[in-house]
């Protein structure tokens, strides 16, 4: 898919940010529809059937958790939501309802068309056949083979820290929250158990990041959950 082709919806009840964010992909070469409220976001959704949407969560007809709950009944667009710095409970709420991603007010022009760009590239290439090779850096994973490899050397990984990893990079790019992680890698009985994540997380980063304690592939979003990067 060219880019100058990609719809963005956004649903933002603030004019001032819908008028910024409009122009930015406007200047990036894409197309984009604007919608003040949840009701009316979801009929441009549905009419427009965009490649991506940027949902403002403080609607003033609807809870936007609501309108990502309606979105995912039929689509599987990117979702990329608003949200405000302090509300780290309300990010993990939208995005365990099946947001993408999340950029916090105030946030800049360059950050906003970045994870657009991520948010496009991840939506295309799950379209085509699943990879069986992933590589990120010097990172490289045979999926079909199951093995891992770091700068040429195999890296033996457990079989949680091996599953751990493929959930992450069938959602490169994608914020996964901790109970997302626990439902897809240990299953739903340990939905709670965020200290399960973090250990094994832990373990993953010392044995693929050059310096675990500085991660530049597993990034941790704070209060949130963790996000492989899908290039680096």
């Amino acid at each position: 898919m060219n880019e100058t082709t990609n719809t963005i919806v956004i649903i933002e009840d603030e004019k001032p940010i819908r008028h910024f964010l409009g122009s930015a992909i406007q200047e990036a070469g894409f197309n984009y529809f604007e919608a003040e409220t949840g009701k009316k976001g979801l009929i441009e959704s549905a009419t427009r059937k965009p490649d991506l949407i940027i949902l403002d969560l403080g609607l003033p007809d609807m809870d936007g958790v609501e309108v990502i709950k309606q979105l995912r009944s039929w689509s599987e667009v990117p979702i990329l939501i608003l949200s405000a710095r302090s509300k780290e409970t309300e990010k993990v709420i939208a995005l365990d309802a099946g947001a993408d991603d999340f950029l916090t007010k105030p946030f800049g022009v360059s950050e906003c068309m970045a994870r657009i760009r991520v948010l496009l590239r991840r939506h295309q290439q799950s379209g085509m056949q699943n990879q069986s090779v992933f590589e990120l850096g010097d990172i490289r994973v045979d999926l079909a083979n199951r093995t891992v490899d770091k700068a040429g050397a195999s890296v033996h990984l457990t079989p949680i820290e091996y599953r751990l990893l493929s959930t992450l990079i069938r959602h490169a790019g994608k914020v996964m929250t901790h109970r997302e992680l626990l439902r897809e890698v240990w299953g739903p009985s340990y939905a709670e158990n965020n200290q399960y994540v973090r250990i094994y997380m832990g373990y993953l980063r010392q044995k693929l990041e050059t310096e675990p304690a500085q991660p530049r592939y597993i990034l941790t979003e704070t209060g949130v959950g963790y996000r492989l990067l899908a290039e680096y």
